[in-house]
């Protein structure tokens, strides 16, 4: 049995670092300008030290071109391919083919990923690609787990298969959509989605003998978030996935928070291991437990396992989680008074839990005594405050730097 490729989002160089943290053994990154998120913190210092720091571990580095670019762009991506081949990059992600010719001439020595963006939904798009250089495809999430299974069994060997495990599911065709370019002039495919998809909308209908004349439709409260989706989970999936030669398993949100990128990549860390070690005892609804603690979203398999699903709209728009949130992450440890930055008010009596990296289980405390981390003075509550707000706490057991907390509500 192959053990896949656990590979997480990194929208900052912290992230890339609490990714690693808590089991991914890759993270995918891109500059604001080049990659499908435009409000990513990482430009191209902080690709290289992301670089740097992942190969430093051994562990490695995908960096997002992903964009269709326009011919005013190819300047600017000629100059990061060869930067990036200068670093030893991974691979470089990739869905316009005047990018993939670029990326050839000026990045010779690093791996071609297609990406979910080409729209590669068949053995025969997969071998194109693989003809024309590319190491890796990434799966359309659009796809039957039958289809990847074929795919995967048409295909090269050394053509390697990405799929997407966890996270939002785009409202347009593999992430390829026009709507918030046409409603907020901000393209998709440039990176800058206003997610116009998440919006409320009302629905209104003309009548026919009266033009102009607009009635509203009547619908339940689930009724306006009329594009929205739940988000991706496969966590119970993961047997008949890694079972079929899936190379590599990925996570979506570069945006996310550093709690959802602990948590989500924690439990697949634990879920993937658990798998390998003893496949016939695999219980996925205890990880699918831990996931449900993190979600924005309600939670679905999208068309893995049926062509015909519809469960997948998420019509009450809801984006948070009424039970946890985050706490916050531990800046130096010290047996009696430990720094920890604030992320959400805390205060004396509040129940936190500690995520323990490559371990499921997180450990529960309550909170007996705050200190202010300039006076030293014993306080009742922190408020988050200013970004780097720190406060000072005792913590139960021994912590390392960068561990993360969350924070029962």
């Amino acid at each position: 049995m192959k053990k896949p490729e656990l590979l997480a989002p990194a929208g900052s160089f912290s992230k890339a670092k609490i990714a690693f943290l808590y089991g991914a053994d890759a993270v995918y990154a891109g500059t604001s300008s080049l990659s499908l998120r435009s409000r990513a913190e990482m430009e191209d210092d902080d690709l290289a030290n992301t670089i740097h720091y992942a190969h430093s571990i051994g562990k490695k580095v995908y960096v997002a071109i992903n964009i269709y670019a326009w011919d005013t762009m190819y300047e600017e991506i000629r100059k990061q391919a060869r930067m990036l081949n200068e670093l030893k990059a991974d691979g470089i992600i990739v869905a316009d083919g005047g990018v993939v010719d670029v990326v050839k001439q000026e990045a010779p020595d690093i791996d071609i990923h297609i990406s979910t963006q080409a729209n590669v939904v068949s053995a025969h798009s997969a071998n194109f690609w693989y003809k024309n250089g590319a190491k890796r495809v990434i799966l359309a999430r659009e796809l039957h787990g039958e289809q990847i299974r074929e795919i995967i069994n048409h295909t090269p060997i050394p053509l390697e298969t990405e799929i997407f495990v966890h996270g939002a599911i785009c409202f347009g065709y593999s992430g390829r959509c026009f709507l918030s370019d046409f409603l907020a002039s901000r393209s998709a495919n440039l990176g800058d989605c206003a997610q116009s998809c998440r919006w409320a909308y009302n629905v209104y209908a003309e009548e026919v003998n009266n033009p102009g004349n607009l009635m509203p439709v009547e619908h339940d409260e689930k009724g306006t978030y009329i594009f929205s989706s739940k988000d991706l989970c496969l966590v119970k999936e993961l047997p008949e996935i890694i079972e079929m030669g899936v190379d590599s398993l990925k996570i979506e949100g570069r945006l996310k928070t550093e709690y959802y990128l602990a948590s989500v990549i924690n439990t697949y860390r634990n879920a993937i291991d658990d798998y390998i070690k003893a496949p016939e005892t695999y219980d996925g609804s205890k990880y699918v437990k831990e996931l449900e603690k993190v979600k924005t979203r309600g939670l679905t398999t999208f068309y893995f396992n049926d062509r015909n699903n519809k469960d997948f709209q998420e019509y009450e728009g809801k984006q948070y989680n009424p039970d946890y949130e985050f706490g916050g992450k531990i800046i130096s440890y010290h047996p009696e008074k430990t720094v920890m930055e604030v992320k959400n008010r805390l205060k004396i009596g509040d129940m936190l839990e500690i995520l323990i990296p490559n371990q499921l289980e997180s450990y529960c405390f309550t909170i007996d005594q705050l200190w202010d981390s300039e006076t030293d003075e014993e306080v009742e509550f922190v408020n988050p405050g200013k970004a780097g707000q720190t406060v000072k706490i005792h913590m139960p057991i021994p912590v390392k730097k960068d561990w993360i907390l969350r924070r029962k509500k």
